[in-house]
């Protein structure tokens, strides 16, 4: 479109008014973007108004991600071409939109709490914990636990929590959970534990018999992960782990 269209400018003038750098408009001459106008009886080149909306042009498809090699094609391209793909770019920026803007409110939430990167449901269900005897660190524990679940298992993550939230609601269940929390602080080869482990595996076996244990195959380490999580912070937590584990036949 450049030409001539009347009072022309300096390179640093339209670098200024264009919001770019006088390098960068030499950077898009190089690239055979922007015509490079020829040089005045002074040895300056000077720009017009069709170097300046050419230049607009090229710094919003290059602000929107468009590659440099791309844009000189656009260059070259109809005028149904040049809509056909400004019309796609418009789609790519809506989503890239959508999903910073679920990013900005996920930092948000975390912002004002870290309950809040967790569903309602699964908030009203900590909340709830220490009424039934649960300790704080067990609280604390389960919010960092479900936080890493939601975040790297978004498709699984709630068939998950409604699996756990269905099992305290059964008094046997809820009370081995109650005498595992108490278990931290036991010495790991306190009769106890091996009592408690027992108890564990009667459990799974009743409720899921010689099947796959949920949240198991996931494809991903997050499980080992989370388990691994859990007996570092008790080493009589960790030795019920094993012996579950060991009874139950796991790796």
């Amino acid at each position: 479109m450049s030409g001539k269209m009347g009072r022309v400018i300096t390179i640093g003038q339209l670098a200024r008014y264009v919001g770019v750098s006088a390098k960068t408009i030499r950077v898009y001459h190089n690239k055979g973007l922007l015509p490079e106008p020829p040089r005045d009886a002074s040895g300056y080149r000077r720009y017009d108004a069709g170097h300046a909306i050419d230049l607009v042009k090229i710094r919003t498809l290059a602000e929107a991600g468009v590659p440099l090699a791309r844009i000189r094609e656009l260059r070259a391209a109809t005028e149904e071409e040049f809509q056909e793909t400004l019309t796609r770019l418009d789609a790519d920026l809506t989503e890239r939109i959508a999903a910073l803007q679920a990013t900005q409110e996920r930092l948000r939430r975390l912002a004002h709490g870290r309950l809040l990167a967790l569903p309602a449901e699964v908030r009203a269900h900590l909340d709830q914990l220490p009424r039934l005897g649960f300790s704080e660190r067990w609280v604390e524990l389960q919010t960092d636990l479900w936080i890493l679940v939601y975040a790297t298992q978004p498709g699984t993550a709630s068939a998950l929590f409604h699996e756990q939230a269905q099992m305290l609601t059964d008094p046997v269940l809820r009370e081995m959970f109650l005498d595992y929390d108490h278990a931290h602080d036991l010495d790991p080869h306190d009769p106890r534990i091996d009592a408690l482990a027992r108890r564990a595996v009667q459990a799974t076996r009743a409720r899921y018999g010689t099947g796959d244990l949920p949240g198991q195959d996931t494809g991903t380490e997050i499980p080992a992960m989370i388990q691994a999580a859990v007996n570092a912070s008790s080493p009589a937590w960790q030795r019920i782990d094993a012996l579950i584990r060991e009874q139950l036949g796991l790796r």
